[in-house]
């Protein structure tokens, strides 16, 4: 039932126009909140659900983005005994209950649900028409980004809530469907650019709408085989433009915050981004530093940890959408991976990344070209252990585990040696409970 997944979180957060959003997943209802259509028929109300949308993205969503599938393909060790943790680095027969499970499931319905309603009724506000647009555009983004997460995650996905027992889809028709938001955004704002109010409101300067649908539309026509088209996309990118989720003392940067707030760790990273010892890291790269702090230590499991770094070293510390060498790696993998696979243009993309300098949020490889075997196996190879270092920590690691073909986990051994232990997790007992639509869960 779509009231229960969604509704109610909408009613109490978004309707009082209360911004601050915490992970708790219990709601209330005030009975003396607005209603609904009173928010959305407002020009206050719908920025402000905006903002409230992009808050809740941002801090429980790339909690959960983040965090999961780091536990899963080792790019993490547990160093709590929080039962949901021990459940993702055991790996195996995760519970439906696993508040993981849950909460990226429901957080990304959640956003979904309030990305269709700014969509809907934008239109009907008087507004400026640039407000009007960059707002349609800014929802249908949220709304991609949350299948696409999605989809990265669970074998089938639902792609919008504007019905009870919504039906699921397979997850290369979520990333298509995510694709097909952000080509509709980018005609929305190229019909009609974008408002200055639009951009002090909501944008902020931390934002650049335009690269980061085009960063978007390249990740996610990347993963559902549309090579052609991500390398377009991510050809369009200007990748010394730069967007970021930004934080305060209300609003915690949600990393930092599992790993360093009040000194009780629930994950560390592991040594060598969790790569197996066949990918021989070279000392001297500059992402080594940028990421891990050593720390010469095991967690529980007798896994190495080291300390963290990057953007999670503070409470405030900013959070990238997009990295901007994640297109030069865009465009090499697909490149590979084209029916008339394209070896060179794929070695100029991989080398921009591995000789780079002068990244724009300093993530530096700096290192020599690529003078490795070209065949397109051993490249593939290549750009995998340049997507774990590069794109550390984004929520990318299972999605990359599995379409590069790294070894399948083994199911009710428990093995904390192996790449992933799960290829997908199962659908959580709250969208079971609800909706007749939910399919089998995946064995593994």
């Amino acid at each position: 039932m779509k009231f229960y997944r969604y509704n109610t979180y909408k009613l109490m957060f978004l309707l009082t126009t209360v911004l601050a959003i915490t992970s708790c997943e219990t709601d209330f209802d005030n009975p003396n909140a607005a209603t609904s259509d009173q928010v959305f028929s407002s020009r206050e109300g719908i920025l402000a659900a905006t903002i409230g949308m992009q808050e809740l993205y941002s801090t429980s969503g790339v909690r959960y983005i983040v965090e999961t599938p780091a536990i899963t393909t080792r790019e993490a060790g547990i160093t709590t005994t929080f039962q949901n943790m021990i459940d993702l680095e055991d790996g195996g027969d995760i519970p439906n209950t696993n508040s993981n499970v849950v909460g990226l499931w429901t957080t990304m319905l959640r956003v979904i649900g309030i990305a269709e309603d700014i969509s809907a009724n934008a239109s009907f506000i008087d507004i400026d028409p640039g407000t009007q647009s960059g707002l349609i555009a800014y929802a249908n983004l949220y709304h991609a980004m949350s299948i696409g997460a999605m989809a990265q995650n669970y074998e089938q996905v639902i792609v919008a809530t504007s019905e009870d027992n919504p039906p699921f889809v397979s997850r290369i028709e979520g990333f298509n469907t995510a694709v097909t938001l952000l080509t509709e955004a980018k005609n929305i704002i190229a019909a009609n650019p974008i408002s200055a109010e639009f951009e002090t409101e909501i944008l902020r300067g931390e934002i650049d709408l335009e690269n980061t649908l085009d960063a978007m539309l390249a990740r996610f026509n990347l993963y559902a085989g549309n090579y052609d088209a991500a390398i377009a996309a991510a050809s369009e990118v200007d990748q010394t433009s730069t967007s970021v989720f930004s934080y305060d003392s209300q609003n915690l940067n949600p990393i930092w915050s599992r790993v360093y707030q009040n000194g009780t760790p629930n994950f560390k990273p592991r040594d060598n981004f969790g790569l197996p010892d066949s990918f021989v890291i070279d000392e001297n790269d500059g992402r080594v530093d940028f990421y891990l702090i050593p720390l010469d230590e095991l967690n529980l499991n007798q896994l190495p940890i080291e300390d963290l770094a990057g953007f999670f070293l503070t409470e405030s510390d900013e959070i990238p959408l997009y990295l901007p060498d994640e297109m030069n790696l865009i465009i090499a993998e697909a490149n590979l991976r084209n029916s008339t696979p394209n070896t060179g243009a794929a070695v100029t993309a991989l080398n921009l990344v591995l000789t780079d300098t002068d990244d724009a949020f300093g993530i530096n490889a700096n290192l020599p070209a690529y003078a490795g075997d070209t065949s397109v196996d051993a490249l593939l190879d290549e750009v995998y252990k340049n997507r774990r270092m590069e794109l550390f920590l984004t929520g990318a690691s299972l999605e990359d585990s599995r379409r590069f073909g790294r070894p399948e986990p083994t199911p009710s051994i428990q093995n904390f040696e192996e790449e992933r232990n799960r290829n997908f997790y199962p659908y959580p007992n709250t969208e079971r409970d609800n909706n007749t639509s939910t399919p089998a869960d995946p064995a593994i």
